[in-house]
């Protein structure tokens, strides 16, 4: 079996908060800002080392007890981010989501950077494969 990998990717998470938070309009967010939130996170089965990871940057923080809501995926944590629930840690793609009810921020003192790859079989040639794999590309930008 010939193998290929795809370049890795540094997903960095940024904080989704409501446009009607006194947080959106910090131009700073810090860890200590995030002390008196509800957290939305994420409870879900296929990416556990996603949802593990987040968990144990809120245990180091202390902002464990802040998670107020758990969701499945990143379109429902910015639905209920955009509804007034809480704030959430999303990808920074969701800056090109069409939702003008949320504003991301960057928060000093958390690094949140999640390492993405991809690899797949050469010979096989499974429907879309190879759209899949264009589309992981386009994401793998330097320096992310």
């Amino acid at each position: 079996m010939r193998a290929n990998i795809a370049q890795p990717v540094l997903s960095t998470q940024v904080l989704a908060v409501g446009r009607e938070s006194p947080l959106a309009a910090l131009d700073e967010v810090s860890v200590s800002d995030l002390r008196d939130q509800k957290i939305i996170g994420f409870k879900r089965q296929n990416l556990f080392f996603t949802e593990r990871y987040l968990a144990e940057k809120f245990e180091e923080h202390d902002l464990s007890g802040n998670v107020a809501y758990t969701c499945d995926d990143t379109f429902a944590l910015i639905s209920l981010v955009s509804a007034g629930l809480g704030v959430g840690f999303a990808p920074e793609w969701t800056a090109e989501l069409p939702d003008p009810d949320i504003v991301l921020k960057k928060v000093r003192g958390i690094d949140f950077r999640i390492g993405l790859g991809v690899a797949w079989n050469k010979e096989d040639l499974t429907a879309g494969r190879d759209d899949i794999i264009d589309i992981v590309r386009s994401l793998a930008r330097p320096g992310r």
